[in-house]
């Protein structure tokens, strides 16, 4: 039941965490360098939505069946584009109205989206060898940083 209940928990978590950051902000529209942030997010996740093909993304840290490791594009460089994309899009509207309590839900939900990550990555390590490979010359989710 943990293997079941898990993945949705922590996709919950990520869109609840999302959903308060929202609704206790004004949105990224009142500075500039917010608005540079969230739109570099929203290009980080949609480069990597582009290297996938039909079927082969998951929102739930598990694997699908017939999945294929994806190594190209945003994915040459970090093993979690699309949480990246998130963290950035989010830091956007944090930086835009920042507060106590937004900077709180972006922590959490910075924590959220390393326990998906760490989840992908058990299940990719033993679902696939060359994953150990892939996971030795990329980073997270910052190229050459983290």
């Amino acid at each position: 039941m943990k293997n079941e209940l898990y993945p949705k928990l922590l996709v919950f978590l990520q869109f609840a965490l999302i959903g308060l950051m929202l609704l206790f902000s004004d949105g990224v529209l009142h500075s500039l360098p917010a608005i540079l942030i969230f739109a570099s997010g929203a290009s980080v996740g949609f480069w990597a939505i582009t290297q996938h093909k039909r079927g082969n993304f998951n929102i739930q840290p598990k694997l699908k069946e017939g999945c294929i490791l994806v190594t190209s594009g945003a994915y040459n460089y970090i093993r979690h584009p699309m949480y990246t994309s998130v963290i950035f899009m989010m830091l956007g509207v944090l930086v835009s109205t920042p507060t106590l309590l937004e900077s709180l839900f972006f922590i959490l939900l910075i924590f959220v989206l390393l326990l998906k990550a760490k989840k992908e990555e058990e299940l990719w390590c033993d679902h696939d060898d060359t994953y150990i490979e892939y996971k030795k010359r990329t980073k997270l989710f910052i190229p050459y940083i983290l």
